[in-house]
């Protein structure tokens, strides 16, 4: 009884959370269930397999995109003002003036947007008709991706895309392991390893036919979809059985099945539902900072008319009632006689009037601008790829001058600043260092390895002399080196084309591995008990007694082996700081090792120390009876002993050397860092890899120096928790040794943090600003182990604790959140492209690319849009403000002082040509220059061209030149014989000579455009004046055509010339000032920084070991996990070659061993706390006791709990049953 309630409460606890239910091969029960949706109304459960990343439908196209579009202010009040004008009472100029512009306006944008949805839809639906086989109906169909529903069982092919989140049931591979290739999601290309449950296997795998897969009807019973790629936790309920599943037995979407024929799953979670999806957050609608401060400025200006129109109406109010009223000849254009109610119309009348000081063709002119940089950065090819044939892309065409203006650049590490591709470069053997790595990995010349046919290539490291030694056989401790290098490890062998392929977990391995197959010692298969090698042309076959995997305490792995010849030898490779300190007294050689540690250290490079023990048997049955005693043990005291035996096993080692690993970077990574350093950006790395190896990374692209000061969770907490954090880190940094300079000492401190770490910031959520002022001293920032999800969190409390502009750059589906939450999301199509590139803002192929992107691109579209602003509030409010100024000379009637024609074409012929060429070729320096400063960068993050007060100064001009443009001539034409149509025209040409010149000052860069558009805009006035004053014109429509031949006499009166020259140099005078007193007090600065001489960007190691915070970088990029499938025999290939036994080396009988060691092949395991112990079974030839012991075995697993790695320990003892 008391059993069975255990079970019970159990099983509640379990169930607990677990409310996603999955019914295998019932489609009816899931699609009653499905997710539905119409207009903004969803219904259902249970999601269906198609992906949706547009935004339109033919039915709510045009709403949406109407109703975005209106969100503008400046579109809202263009709607406005264009009903208003409809009304004939108060319109003061005609409706058309209006209306077409900004259905314009409208369409562009519009049609922006549907292009930008089409090309979506388009991705999406190459997507949604992928190929994938299906069970239905007892047998398999092909099908697309969008018909997959939950529940359905699916074959899945080698390198094959995973079409949904599936259980793995079963594959082709021994014991349904399978290999995916997460490189679209993480950006890792080496495999990771995935299993079916051992009941789904047996049952499944015994009779493969689709009849067996049909009847299977398992219930799965997990927790909800949500975004945690790297968890699940659920269980299969099947034939009264409840099984734990968690994420090995997971085939994520988009991941790539490897090295495996093919594979079965159960869809668990489908489209939107899939946790890959899950991670891609929502669609943003991205607003830079410039347009941010131009629509407070649009308000500012709109609220500023309406007061205009507010006091001018209360004049007229007052003129109409006291003047107007006292007058009989005017007392009729009192509306109704009433003072008030004429007042009341003025005001609109005004509000019409003023409108063009914020014109829509700003908003035009500003999506043109928008597309044109876009198409600049498409089109330079010193940002394209041709190794992938990819140029750099604007996928938004809105953000550019945002690209001018970052101020944190959060970067994934993985496929971002690593290739993911690891090179043996260099290695130290009995105090010997062999390689070069200051010579380039392409320029090294290969050596002569055409006596190892099992060479393929790739060993990017050449010495002779070590292939003399090795192949004379002149240095034992090279040979033992290499058959470390060859036996140490947890790579899998894959043969094809009679040619061993290495899968491993770790990228360091398959590295190690790959480059001691080059030199001779080839790994050629492994078994449960066995591996088997080539070294130089003999195969030899070693006994694996005991394997210790790698954990990130431990830092370290060993093996222990028999050789062929019988004796016991434990290899061990690890950190330098674990393996020195456990070396016998007196080891030869170590001295200069350590003086090798230190120049890799220097070159950057991860550095691995190699050590061997010869082990007594006595010793080795010592340690075997003290792996059983654990068994036994309670928890706690079998993990304290097994790390007390861990201990002493890897004890008096003897050094045999040192390897030496580039992580590559990819071409030009620690140059640009250094060069966006330079240009003020803080670079932040954000990285699911563990912490060793981001810190390696981290002084690989030279984010951090030599002399560094890593602050680390424990210290960071204290310092946050301290009354004043401020003062208590600036203490910190004065204090320690470290801080020798006090004033850059906070240059020489970077932040690492962990995942579980920052997730102690959701509790404390008032760190937050605390924590962003002590990064804004800091060098820079790493978060290892982060969730996609933390990605973003980290992006957010960027943004909410800076004012700056924040950039994410990454190339996985895993980057995809942080890159929609950042103001630029940027993502890397590289080799395999992918989910970051559909999502960001702007794509590139290389990280390099991002110093042209920012730099130049981004320095210069920030430039010219603000230049572009600045020149177009200033030309449209001078113009408009004018009839502020005549309104007290006409009574307040809201006469227009202009031709209406003048309003209409001032704002698009006459202005905007010029402007819009300096907003397309506006250079200060060249691009070259760019890049030879990147300090000017800094004047878009202080935002010294767009800020409020720039504007308003802006703004200010405007109005002392409306000013003029009116008194001036009005001066001049008072008690004069011209006309009010003269002073129009006068007042036009001043208005138009005024902006030309203006443009002609701003000018820094004059090309052939610049040159003609100006001309053709003088010119445009002067034809468009003259036709829209001609006689015919004013037959046909006299109400629209009322300046009758004015042109014709102004524009040969020498005092009207006289009159607009003058208004135009006065209206210009503060800007010619404040240019000459620009150029007289920086001409001695300008001359000094142009005269020094480009010095590149040298990156130069100052690293003193001795004074490093960090020694050993190996690569801790691989968790534990794969030694205990090795160890269990669950991962073993079966495409091993046979062994030819005339090469095998066999092992010698032993007094406890009377048969060959083949017969011991088949073993129970004892499963113990600290690893899995193999002791030999009484088994007989069948096949059928060997899977009831591992039936045994397994079932044994599941009561222990460890942190420790497994362990397998072989006993040789006396076998019974034929072989």
């Amino acid at each position: 009884m008391v059993s069975e309630r255990r079970t019970k409460s159990l099983t509640n606890l379990c169930l607990t959370g677990l409310t996603w239910e999955v019914r295998a091969n019932s489609r009816h029960y899931h699609k009653h269930q499905q997710k539905k949706s119409f207009l903004c109304f969803h219904w259902g459960r249970y999601a269906d397999n198609v992906v949706r990343s547009y935004k339109y439908s033919p039915l709510t196209f045009l709403p949406l995109t109407l109703f975005e579009q209106f969100q503008r202010a400046a579109n809202l009040y263009f709607l406005l003002i264009m009903v208003l004008q409809c009304i004939p009472a108060i319109s003061s100029i005609p409706w058309y003036i209006t209306i077409i512009p900004l259905l314009i306006v409208l369409s562009v944008r519009g049609l922006k947007d549907l292009i930008n949805d089409m090309a979506r839809r388009r991705s999406d639906s190459a997507i949604n008709s992928r190929p994938c086989d299906v069970l239905v109906s007892q047998s398999f169909s092909t099908a697309q991706w969008k018909d997959l529903h939950v529940g359905d069982v699916v074959r899945i092919h080698k390198d094959q895309v995973i079409p949904a989140d599936l259980l793995l049931l079963c594959s082709s591979e021994p014991h349904s392991l399978c290999y995916v290739e997460t490189a679209d999601i993480d950006g890792e290309t080496n495999l990771k390893y995935r299993q079916g449950l051992g009941d789904t296997h047996n049952e499944l795998t015994s009779h493969p036919s689709e009849e067996t897969l049909a009847t299977f009807d398992g219930v799965v019973l997990c927790e909800e979809p949500n975004n945690r790629l790297y968890t699940f936790r659920g269980q299969l309920h099947w034939r009264g059985k409840c099984f734990l599943l968690d994420n090995e037995h997971i085939l994520l979407r988009g991941t790539v099945l490897r090295n495996t024929e093919f594979a079965y799953g159960l869809a668990i979670y489908t489209g939107a539902d899939t946790k890959i999806l899950k991670n891609c957050g929502k669609l943003r609608v991205k607003t830079t900072q410039t347009e941010k401060v131009l629509n407070r400025v649009v308000i500012g200006i709109v609220l500023s008319v309406l007061l205009a129109a507010l006091l001018l109406a209360i004049g007229s109010g007052v003129f109409a009632s006291q003047v107007m009223s006292q007058t009989d000849t005017l007392s009729a254009l009192v509306v109704n006689g009433n003072s008030v109610y004429t007042g009341f119309l003025v005001y609109w009348s005004y509000i019409i009037l003023l409108s063009p000081a914020m014109p829509i063709a700003l908003y035009i002119s500003f999506e043109v601008i928008h597309t044109v940089h876009s198409q600049f950065i498409g089109w330079d090819m010193e940002m394209y790829w041709q190794q992938a044939d990819k140029p750099a892309q604007a996928r938004n065409t809105s953000l550019n001058e945002e690209l001018g203006q970052v101020g944190y650049l959060l970067s994934d590490k993985t496929g971002t600043l690593t290739q993911n591709r690891l090179l043996f470069r260099q290695c130290c053997i009995a105090g010997v260092i062999y390689g070069d790595a200051s010579v380039r990995a392409e320029d090294i010349e290969p050596m002569d390895l055409s006596w190892n046919p099992f060479s393929c290539g790739g060993l990017f490291m050449s010495a002779p002399s070590l292939v003399e030694r090795l192949r004379g056989q002149q240095c034992p401790i090279s040979r033992q080196f290499l058959t470390a290098l060859t036996l140490c490890h947890t790579v899998m062998a894959e043969w094809k084309e009679e040619a061993p392929v290495y899968q491993a977990a770790s990228p360091d391995e398959e590295a190690l591995v790959s480059a001691a197959r080059e030199l001779g010692w080839v790994f050629l298969s492994r078994t449960r008990d066995f591996i088997i090698v080539s070294e130089l042309g003999v195969t030899r076959q070693y006994q694996l007694l005991a394997l210790i995997d790698f954990t990130s305490m431990r830092r370290r792995m060993s093996v222990l082996v028999r050789e062929p010849e019988g004796g016991l030898k434990l290899y061990c490779k690890g950190a330098d700081i674990v393996i020195l300190e456990r070396l016998q007294k007196d080891c030869p050689h170590q001295e200069r090792t350590e003086t090798a540690l230190e120049l890799f250290s220097q070159a950057c490079l991860r550095t691995l120390c190699v050590a061997v023990r010869s082990v007594p048997e006595a010793s080795w049955e010592q340690w075997s009876k003290t792996l059983a005693q654990s068994a036994a043990m309670a928890t706690c005291d079998h993990e304290a002993l097994l790390g007390k035996l861990y201990d002493q096993m890897e004890r008096e080692l003897q050094l045999l050397g040192v390897t030496a690993i580039e992580d590559r970077l990819q071409e030009g990574v620690p140059e640009t860092i250094a060069l966006l350093q330079q240009a003020g950006l803080k670079v932040w790395v954000l990285t699911g890899d563990k912490k060793e190896t981001a810190v390696n990374i981290g002084y690989s692209c030279k984010l951090l120096y030599p002399d560094t000061r890593l602050l680390e969770w424990q210290e960071l907490r204290q310092i946050l928790q301290s009354p004043d954090p401020v003062v208590s880190f600036s203490k910190a940094r004065q204090t320690e040794l470290w801080a020798v300079d006090k004033e850059t000492a906070a240059a020489k401190t970077a932040v690492v943090l962990t995942g579980p770490e920052l997730a102690e910031f959701d509790q404390r959520p008032e760190w937050g600003a605390t924590f962003m002022s002590l990064a804004e001293q800091c060098q820079s920032v790493l978060c290892c182990r982060v969730t996609p999800g933390q990605k973003a969190d980290i992006v957010s409390l960027v943004r909410k604790h800076t004012s700056s502009v924040t950039m994410s750059i990454g190339d996985g589906a895993n980057d995809v959140n942080m890159i929609k939450t950042a103001h630029v999301g940027v993502g890397l199509a590289g080799v395999e492209g992918g989910q970051a590139v559909q999502n960001a803002d702007f794509s590139l192929s290389q990280f390099r690319f991002l110093q042209k992107l920012l730099l130049v691109h981004g320095r210069w579209s920030y430039q010219r849009i603000s230049l572009f602003l600045r020149y177009f509030l200033f030309k449209t409010c001078s113009f408009a403000l004018v009839h502020i100024w005549f309104g007290f000379f006409n009574g307040f009637s809201a006469q227009s002082l202009y031709e209406t024609w003048f309003i209409a074409l001032y704002t698009v012929f006459y202005t905007a040509f010029p402007i819009m060429c300096v907003a397309f070729f506006q250079q200060d320096v060249s691009a070259e220059g760019s890049l030879k400063w990147p300090e000017l960068y800094k004047s878009g993050q202080k935002q010294e061209l767009s800020s409020p007060l720039v504007l308003s100064a802006s703004l200010l001009y405007a109005v002392y030149s409306s000013l003029v443009f009116f008194f001036i001539p009005c001066g001049v034409f008072y008690n004069s014989a011209f006309d009010y149509q003269t002073m129009a025209v006068t007042v036009s040409m001043a208005a138009t000579f005024t902006a030309t010149i203006e443009i002609i000052l701003l000018t820094r860069n004059w090309t052939k455009f610049n040159i003609a558009s100006v001309c053709v805009s003088v010119v445009l006035f002067f034809v468009c004046t003259r036709i829209t004053h001609n006689s015919r014109l004013f037959q046909n429509s006299p109400s629209d055509y009322y300046f009758l031949g004015v042109s014709d006499q102004a524009f040969i009166n020498p005092v009207v010339w006289l009159t607009a020259l003058l208004t135009a140099w006065m209206a210009v005078l503060p800007s010619v000032t404040t240019h000459a007193l620009n150029v007289i007090l920086t001409i001695h600065d300008k001359h000094k920084v142009h005269s020094t001489s480009f010095q590149r960007v040298e990156l130069k190691s100052n690293f003193r070991r001795g004074t490093s915070l960090r020694r050993s970088s190996y690569a801790v990029s691989q968790g534990a996990g794969p030694g205990r499938l090795i160890v269990s025999g669950t991962s073993i290939h079966s495409t091993a070659p046979a062994v030819d036994e005339k090469h095998v080396v066999a092992l010698p009988s032993l007094s406890s061993c009377s048969e060959a060691p083949c017969s011991a092949g088949c073993r129970s395991l004892l499963s113990t706390a600290g690893g899995t112990v193999a002791l030999p079974a009484q088994a007989g030839p069948g096949r059928e006791r060997f899977i009831d012991q591992r039936k045994s075995s397994q079932q044994n697993k599941e009561h222990v709990q460890t942190s420790h790695p497994p362990l397998l320990l072989v006993r040789e003892t006396q076998t019974r049953g034929s072989g």
